[in-house]
């Protein structure tokens, strides 16, 4: 099953275009690329929900907080790190 999960945007690059809008965002200690075109008001600090590497909405950072935890529980946090 695939999940959307929240993450915290560390950096962002601006494209040529809205659709080139990267940035980095980390998951619980993992840091991954991110495209940031849905979500354009986003921001540095911001968390955004992310599904199969694009980020599709933000979130509060207190939800975001409550699934990292529930996540640690679970031992779910590691399979981020895997390609």
């Amino acid at each position: 099953m695939c999940l959307a999960i929240p993450g915290q945007i560390i950096s962002i690059n601006e494209g040529a275009s809205d659709i080139e809008r990267v940035g980095r965002v980390q998951f619980g200690g993992i840091v991954k690329q991110v495209n940031l075109a849905y979500v354009p008001d986003a921001i540095v600090d911001d968390y955004v929900i992310v599904h199969v590497g694009f980020a599709i909405s933000k979130v509060d950072p207190e939800e975001a907080a409550r699934v990292f935890e529930y996540m640690k529980e679970m031992g779910e946090l590691e399979e981020l790190g895997e390609e």
